[in-house]
Parts: C-alpha cells; structure tokens; sequence
C-alpha cells in the first residue's frame, strides 16, 4: 500500500510542482473538481482589472483598434490550437460550446447535402444531445439517432451525416479512440465531430493528426478560464473555403462588417465562423491562464495525471460499496476518477463538509478530477483517506447529508 511519505517522495520529484504557485487556491481543501470548474490563476484578477480600468475605462473605444479587441478571437485560437493537436488558423474562440456545436453541426449537414442522420452518444452530456436534436428539427427529413460508441459500426450507413462524440465521456471518464472512430467515420461517407470539453488541458488532444472534421470545447474546465468563459471551435483548413457553412451570420462574421451591406457574405477562414461581438472579460481571464498553458509540457501532464489517477483508483478500490466506474487502462482513461456508490450524492456532500470538494452525478456516480498543474500526490492520499473515514464511519447517513440536490 503507497504510503502518505511515498506521497511526498514523488511530490518532491513532481515536474510540475512549480504551477501550483500560479493558482490560488484556498487552504483546507482539496479541489478535485477541476473538470468541472478550474482553480483561479493567480494572475487573472489583475488581467480583468487592466482591461476593465485602463482599455475600457480609460481608452474605451479606441482599443477595439489600441487593444487589439477585434483581433481577440483568433488570438486566443492560435493560443489553443497547439493543446488539441490544430494549426494556428483553425481554431477560433467565441461564444458558448452549445452555440459553437449549432455552428458545426449545421456546417456538417450542408456539407453532406442528401443525408439526413446525425449520430450521437445517447449518454453524452445532455447539452451534445439537445443541440443535435434542435439543428435537426431546423432541417427537413433530418433526424438525431442515439446510440453508445460501441454501437457505431452497425448505424453508420448511407444515410448518416454526422457523428457527435465526445473526447472523455463527462461521467465515467472514458477516452475513446480519436484517431481509429474517425476513421471508421470517414470510411462510411460522414463527418466527424468531436466535443473535448473533457480532454482539452488533461491530455494532449490530436485533432489534425486523426483527421477530424469540426471540434469544440469549453475553457473553464481545466484550462482554467473561469466561470462561463468563452468556448472555441475548430474546423478542419479543408473545410474552410467551403462557402457559408455556418447559419449563425452574424455582423462580426462579415467579410467586411464596416461597410454595412445587407447582403451577408463570411470572412475567410475560420472567422466565417464568428457570429457577434467577443464577451472581452472573459477572454481576457482565458488570456490570463494560457500564459501559463504556454509553458506546459502536454506529456507531463498526461504523465502525472496517469499517475494521480493510478494512485486514487488504487487507495478506493477496495472501499466497502464502491465499484470503479473509470477504465483501468491508461490508453482508455481522461483525467477523473469515477466512482459508483448507491449512496453516493450524500457520501460527497460528506467528503465536501471534511474538505474534499468531488461532484456527483445520478444515479450513482461520485466524480473527482485530477488536474496535474495544481494537485499534488499527497492531497491525492489525502482524499482517498477522507473517502475512507467518510465510508467507515457511516456519517454520510447523517440527516444533513439526506437531503438530494445539485452538486455542480
């Protein structure tokens, strides 16, 4: 059994122990839900503070142009493109992943004019399955099928447009097969678009390299962003010059917004993707936290969070009631642990109370993601103690944790 000491042993070797200095994070807790809503930089506040008291409050107008605003979304694209594996040119950051994935979803359907199927995870996060399903009643004959990954060979007929799958599945954790499921994808007609809201920040994520047609993301998980920060979609250079792919034809997509035609025709290039004005606030926080991306090694990180999670599954696994949901295999495995307990939601609300922040989602799985930048393994040892004590003691049962609700 790994011993809180051979917890420090590895922390004193740890790589990428230095970047925990660049997040603030508060004393007493252990933050494993970072997959869910990354920790705080440090540097963030005052990037906000600079952009809302010296460009907007002093400059104001002037740093659209001064501030380089207008030029923000791609900025911050070329800024993500090396963490999923893209060419500078392919990634944008605007909107939300709900309206990105409309964007991408409609595109795929008019490139493959004559079939009407979109496929989807039927387990995916609900925010996939609802957009699939709204862009589809939006066209004539289209439909949305709900299928699970292992089921894809069998539907992927003739007919099929689209495939909307995600990177790490947000429950169990799961990694599916990037490079080999678009493939299968492609030998089959369709297009292949992936959500890596999961996987952006946890691992590296090789868009180019397995020949994917559109992605998108979110940037509040582990890449840190804040609350609500902007998401950012990518789109293959092969699909770009296209024609107006995308439904969303928004002035700040315009090929020339300051002429103020009426007729709509769409930048080159990815910013035919952009609808509206950028949310700058937030995209200055985003700015913030890829300074520290941009020292990041990807194969530490995925190295380190193999082995928190290796480390976590090992000290649980054998915890009265509590089955591993998460693959054992590293080549299978995101950067969470997910564990199935029938009393999970008060057992985290428990382990909360203690210090030990996880999530839970029904019916039964209790969430803890691993961010390697900010987590270290004797918090990891720690954690896996607190479970313990939680379970052994039966506290979980306590009136103040029966109660259901949300956990975030």
């Amino acid at each position: 059994m790994t011993t809180r000491e051979d917890c420090a042993a590895l922390d004193a070797a740890d790589p990428l122990a230095a970047f925990r200095k660049e997040f603030a994070l508060p004393d007493g807790v252990v933050y494993l839900d970072g997959n869910s809503l990354g920790a705080l930089p440090v540097r963030t506040p005052e990037r906000v503070r600079r952009v809302v008291e010296e460009e907007w409050g002093r400059e104001l107008i002037r740093s659209w142009n001064d501030a380089g605003w207008f030029e923000q979304p791609y900025r911050l694209g070329r800024r993500i493109a090396p963490l999923v594996g893209a060419a500078p040119a392919e990634v944008v950051v605007c909107d939300t992943t709900s309206v990105n994935l409309f964007k991408v979803l409609s595109a795929a359907l008019r490139l493959r004019p004559g079939r009407r199927t979109v496929l989807g995870d039927a387990e995916a996060f609900p925010t996939d399955l609802y957009i699939a399903e709204g862009v589809t009643g939006l066209v004539e004959g289209a439909r949305s099928a709900l299928i699970r990954p292992e089921e894809l060979d069998r539907h992927l007929d003739g007919d099929v447009a689209a495939v909307v799958l995600s990177h790490v599945d947000y429950r169990t954790g799961e990694l599916l097969d990037m490079p080999g499921i678009t493939a299968r994808v492609h030998a089959a007609g369709a297009l292949m678009i992936w959500d890596v809201c999961h996987s952006v920040g946890a691992l590296p994520v090789g868009l180019d390299a397995a020949g994917a047609d559109f992605a998108i993301g979110c940037t509040y998980k582990y890449l840190n962003g804040g609350p609500g920060s902007p998401a950012f979609l990518y789109v293959a250079e092969r699909h770009l010059a296209a024609g107006p792919l995308q439904p969303l034809s928004g002035w700040f997509g315009h090929a020339r917004p300051f002429a103020f035609e009426p007729g709509y025709e769409p930048k080159p290039g990815i910013g035919r993707f952009l609808t509206s004005s950028p949310s700058l606030l937030g995209q200055a926080a985003l700015g913030a936290s890829l300074d520290i991306w941009e020292r990041v090694d990807l194969a530490e990180v995925r190295a380190k969070s193999l082995a928190l999670t290796d480390l976590f599954v090992s000290l649980t696994e054998d915890l009265d009631g509590v089955e591993v949901a998460t693959p054992r295999e590293h080549a299978r495995r995101g950067s969470q642990v997910a564990l199935r307990h029938a009393d999970g939601y008060p057992v985290v609300q428990a382990l909360i109370e203690r210090g030990v922040i996880g999530d839970f989602r029904a019916p039964d799985l209790m969430r803890f993601g691993f961010t390697p930048l900010y987590l270290s393994y004797t918090e990891v040892w720690d954690a896996a103690r607190q479970l313990a004590e939680v379970l052994e003691s039966g506290e979980w049962r306590a009136e103040r944790f029966s109660r259901r609700g949300e956990v975030t």
